[in-house]
């Protein structure tokens, strides 16, 4: 396998993609590298996403589905990062126990740790904010899966043992997201998690060689501007996105079961696909895309009382298409 290695330029200095610490797994049909989470070295150190699972290539029969889709890399970005990211929310979009703690006091980012709140009128979900507690990372690297778990004690009455295993399955062209998130603080957890993909089929630019394929009669909330529009189940491209220019909005139409998270991301000029299927209801699906990357977002909810623990799984499998 060939892998495309990143020379990246930041203020600290310039690094190459082997200065990060990583994994790479194998079944035998898939290949894919993992950046690890790490406070001091990470690629990834930013307070938006999930900081387990990076997933800086994945290559099957000689094509590539994830890569650098930005310009700018530097770690402390809050979405310099490649894969099926995962970022967690409140219902009104915050930190958990942002709205209750006073400037100085912490809140928490599943999967990123404690952040200082500074004193602002709202919160910054795209702004990278300090982190006070990192928790406790421990990762079990194996040939064909990495498996993380990150534990939080008390941060304003929340606490939690995160667990997620990146996996690909033996005999077959499919990674799986394995997760589960056990509270063991005082507070409920509520929260929303999302995946932002950032598909890149062979780096094929967002336009009419792309279709998403969605299991319902979609509507959307939103304006795609003559860039793209809906065909039944499908979102289809009008026009090859220029730089600078984004397709997105709310899309609308699934039910209240989990046969509605199954998506279909396929490229006619690279000839390949990817079926994304998970196994918990849809309660928000968000189309955002620039000309690098295609990105559906699902989002799914959870409500977890102290002592109890949520579970969740995302398959995601590879093929080509037929000519």
């Amino acid at each position: 396998m060939k892998y495309c290695i990143l020379f990246l330029s930041a203020a600290f200095g310039t690094l190459t993609a082997a200065d990060f610490p990583q994994a790479d797994i194998s079944n035998g049909l898939v290949k894919a590298r993992l950046y690890l989470p790490d406070a001091q070295n990470g690629y990834y150190r930013a307070t938006r996403f999930d900081w387990s699972g990076v997933i800086a290539s994945l290559e099957y029969q000689g094509h590539n589905f994830f890569g650098q889709w930005f310009d700018k890399y530097d770690p402390k970005i809050h979405d310099a990062i490649m894969g099926p990211v995962e970022e967690f929310l409140t219902p009104n979009r915050t930190g958990l126990g942002y709205d209750d703690v006073k400037p100085g006091e912490n809140f928490v980012k599943i999967g990123v740790g404690a952040i200082r709140k500074p004193d602002e009128p709202r919160f910054r979900q795209f702004g990278t904010y300090d982190i006070a507690d990192f928790g406790t990372w421990s990762i079990s690297k194996h040939p064909d899966y990495v498996a993380f778990i990150q534990e939080l004690t008390d941060t304003a009455g929340y606490a939690y043992v995160y667990r997620k295993t990146v996996r690909l399955t033996s005999g077959k062209p499919q990674l799986v997201l394995e997760h589960s998130l056990k509270n063991t603080g005082r507070k409920t957890i509520e929260t929303n998690v999302y995946e932002h993909n950032f598909y890149m089929l062979d780096n094929q630019p967002a336009g009419p060689d792309y279709v998403v394929h969605f299991p319902f009669e979609l509507s959307i909330n939103g304006d795609l501007r003559g860039l793209a529009e809906l065909r039944g189940k499908d979102f289809a491209y009008l026009k090859e996105l220029e730089k600078g220019q984004t397709a997105a909005g709310d899309l609308l139409g699934f039910g209240g079961t989990a046969k509605d998270y199954d998506i279909r991301v396929e490229n006619r000029k690279a000839g390949i696909g990817v079926r994304q299927v998970g196994d918990q209801p849809v309660t928000r699906m968000y189309f955002w895309s620039i000309r690098t990357t295609v990105c559906p977002e699902a989002y799914i909810s959870m409500k977890i009382e102290p002592g109890k623990e949520f579970t969740w799984r995302i398959a995601y499998d590879f093929y080509t298409l037929n000519p």
